[in-house]
């Protein structure tokens, strides 16, 4: 790592040593994942909880687990149905409110179990676009996002979990499935479902490691990483028909590839 994000973290491991306990929003992703880590390593008593709702994809919940052992630290599910009215009208504020909802959670148990803090794991990168749900943190008690605090960019996240070890620094992105449907849509749970079911039937047919199936109203538009869209093409006629099954009436594959951010509308 270069000096500027070694000090970055120096300061960040500072500020951190101020707690005793915490427990760490951990959706096992390289952000959260990382954050966990340091928090550990730092000597704070951790417990990382992954909140699991309809919106959750299947596979990033499988590998929390996983994560959570290689970095050897405690760690627990809160299950919530997340379909409130405010999320379900999908407006493009929905990250707030379901953001709000889920911090609550994650503070109730802090406050139950004795930890003195709730961390969670936007970063600098992040706030360079609409994050509604940055609000919501910022709103709550007792509720941090280190990373973001000490202008820690997503690059660097990588690179502090690639010195320290672990296998999980170069994971690809993973946003929840709400994202696939565009703004003014109403979120159902077979919406979700559908979306969830592709994604793994893409990985598990084409054999990629970055997938996102937007749901159009029933149409399916898949996007893979640049380097990842002729192994699809291989494989799409297997596409086609698997996601036909699960129930999309059609199926296109956006050739621009998967762009961090993309939004739909």
């Amino acid at each position: 790592m270069d000096s500027e994000t070694t000090g970055k973290l120096q300061r960040m491991r500072e500020f951190l040593s101020g707690f005793k306990s915490a427990v760490v929003a951990f959706s096992g992703g390289v952000d959260s994942s990382t954050l966990t880590a340091i928090c550990k390593d730092a000597g704070l008593d951790t417990l990382a909880v992954t909140v699991t709702s309809q919106k959750s994809p299947t596979r990033e919940i499988k590998e929390a687990v996983k994560i959570a052992e290689e970095i050897g630290v405690k760690h627990e599910f809160i299950n919530m149905d997340i379909l409130t009215p405010e999320f379900r009208e999908n407006t493009p504020e929905r990250c707030y409110f379901c953001k709000r909802r889920v911090l609550s959670a994650l503070v109730s148990l802090a406050e139950s179990m004795g930890y003195e803090a709730v961390f969670e794991g936007t970063n600098a990168s992040d706030l360079s676009g609409h994050r509604p749900g940055y609000k919501a943190v910022k709103e709550m008690d007792r509720v941090y996002s280190p990373w973001a605090e000490f202008g820690i960019t997503k690059d660097e996240i990588r690179l502090i979990a690639r010195s320290m070890g672990f296998s999980f620094y170069d994971k690809p992105s993973l946003a929840c499935l709400a994202s696939r449907i565009p703004f003014g849509v109403e979120i159902d749970e077979q919406k979700l479902r559908m979306v969830d079911e592709a994604e793994n039937s893409v990985i598990e047919i084409a054999g990629v490691r970055q997938v996102r199936v937007r749901n159009y109203n029933g149409v399916a538009v898949v996007e893979v990483g640049e380097d990842e869209i002729s192994r699809l093409l291989e494989k799409a006629t297997k596409v086609r028909d698997r996601l036909k099954e699960i129930g999309f009436k059609s199926v296109l594959v956006d050739l621009n590839g998967y762009r961090t951010g993309k939004r739909l509308f």
